[in-house]
């Protein structure tokens, strides 16, 4: 039975534009028998565009596409292309042997190479800026989240606990588990490769420590296994991972070939192991080649997410070109964990009347990086100008673009809805934003923020002088006007990036 539905006009539009486009290109731009292409086919090229029109209709391909799969929507149009291509070709073959099959197949290419690619980039965007979510099932109320009693370890199993962790990290990983653990304690766990399911089978508050050996390089599931492990620790419980950093697999793999070659090698390493898996056309593919095995994590990415998933990182160790993590859980994990993967991201941030609304940003952090917020500035505090002192969270490319605001580009989207205006405090994070006096906030409140602060107006040096440079713009568009105050601000702030040399940091 056919299900009748209702379009979305503007996937129809731009699917009729393109099919006109191709037509446009094939009759105008190809070398052609007839000197009056446009006559010729302007009938055919009705029938054609018609026939395309509604095969897609029935074929659902004009369902909004925030409904579709990308691989349903790609499959879709692939089917209307052939359809329409060999119901064509038999009448020409058939009926109209004086028009050429060479021209509805360039035609046809034509409009599914066009289509195509809209269709890519559509979800190109989509999962750029869209968050992948992975929604927690609803916890149940932690009731006397105590461990349980239980007996020591006897010296057998004890022995052969210790001989499988020596075996299979190292005699120094033994040594310094050793020191922060007891593993003779009956409430210490340590498995060296399992997934969430099997630990989903152990009972709640059993163990009040759980040791995973192998490195997280080398898990698929992650998250479902930190969301897991949160569940079945008592409360203050301790997890424990290792994995290899971005940075160490760098220098192994370049001490690892000789000199003239390594870098060379590790660019098409980086391509495959870095990039691969964070475009959603390649990602799957990625996993099947390698198994998810020897995965590339930035030591940003792995606390990040820790933090995302309820623990608290009280210890770091390098034993053996690995970094050792204890982290003690906390609290429960974040309802959706969302990992930002693409270029383009959306960051939470608050607006005027204080309503949270989404900054879109390139992308200059590694991925899980807004869960580090509280865990850098307890380290490190802030440097001049407001940011985090020694943020390691921000990539190479991410510091260069921050340095001449190609990070904030996409920020014209806000600009364009409404949410911003040119000149404006800036939007600041909840981290940011409890940072500032209850008068500040109370004033921010009463006014869009901007893409150009005032910071690079009076280029103020500590978070007292930010917070002044913010008070005398805001209480200067309470007394004389925002237009006004704007365009003032605006003339320093070109000032001081054309002459001064003012960079974003």
């Amino acid at each position: 039975m056919i299900k009748f539905y209702k379009p979305a006009n503007l996937y129809l539009f731009i699917d009729w534009f393109l099919l006109i486009l191709s037509f446009y290109v094939v009759l105008d731009w190809f070398p052609l028998s007839t000197r009056t292409p446009f006559e010729k086919y302007s009938w055919p090229s009705f029938f054609f565009v018609s026939a395309w029109l509604i095969c897609s209709y029935f074929l659902g391909r004009y369902k909004p596409l925030k409904d579709q799969r990308y691989f349903i929507a790609s499959l879709r149009l692939l089917d209307t292309s052939l359809i329409v291509l060999v119901i064509f070709k038999l009448l020409i073959y058939f009926y109209f042997p004086n028009y050429s099959g060479y021209v509805l197949l360039s035609i046809s290419i034509g409009a599914f190479l066009l289509n195509y690619i809209a269709i890519s980039l559509y979800y190109a965007y989509k999962y750029s800026v869209a968050y992948n979510e992975y929604n927690l099932d609803p916890v149940e109320e932690r009731v006397n989240a105590h461990v349980k009693p239980s007996s020591l370890l006897d010296d057998d199993s004890y022995n052969q606990l210790c001989k499988t962790i020596e075996s299979h990290s190292s005699d120094s990983v033994l040594k310094f588990l050793k020191k922060n653990v007891d593993l003779q304690c009956g409430n210490t766990l340590v498995y060296v490769s399992t997934d969430y399911v099997n630990l989903q089978m152990n009972p709640n508050y059993l163990y009040s420590t759980i040791i995973q050996l192998e490195r997280l390089n080398n898990k698929r599931g992650i998250n479902k296994t930190l969301a897991t492990i949160n569940e079945k620790l008592p409360d203050n419980g301790t997890f424990v991972c290792c994995f290899e950093s971005k940075s160490t697999y760098k220098r192994r793999l370049l001490k690892k070939h000789p000199k003239g070659i390594n870098y060379f090698i590790y660019f098409f390493d980086y391509l495959f192991r870095r990039v691969l898996p964070k475009i959603f056309i390649t990602r799957k593919l990625f996993y099947l080649i390698t198994g998810g095995k020897n995965r590339i994590f930035s030591k940003t990415e792995v606390m990040g997410r820790l933090y995302c998933f309820g623990y608290k990182v009280v210890l770091e160790k390098k034993i053996n070109n690995l970094t050792y993590i204890f982290a003690r859980r906390t609290r429960q994990p974040e309802p959706i964990q969302k990992r930002i993967y693409g270029p383009l991201i959306r960051l939470h941030r608050f607006g005027k009347d204080g309503k949270p609304f989404e900054v879109y940003k390139m992308r200059t952090m590694h991925p899980y990086s807004e869960y580090l917020q509280s865990y850098i500035y307890e380290r490190n505090s802030l440097k001049d100008g407001g940011k985090f002192n020694k943020d390691f969270r921000v990539t190479t490319a991410g510091a260069l673009m921050r340095k001449y605001w190609m990070d904030e580009l996409p920020m014209f989207i806000n600009l364009m809805r409404g949410e911003m205006k040119i000149v404006g405090v800036r939007p600041l994070s909840a981290q940011y934003y409890s940072l500032y006096t209850k008068e500040l906030q109370e004033k921010r409140n009463k006014f869009k923020p901007g893409l150009l602060p005032p910071f690079y107006a009076d280029m103020p040096v500590t978070m007292e002088d930010i917070q002044a440079s913010e008070m005398n713009y805001l209480e200067a568009c309470e007394t004389k006007g925002v237009f006004l105050t704007d365009v003032r601000y605006f003339f320093l702030i070109l000032k001081n990036i054309l002459f001064n040399k003012a960079r974003s940091a």
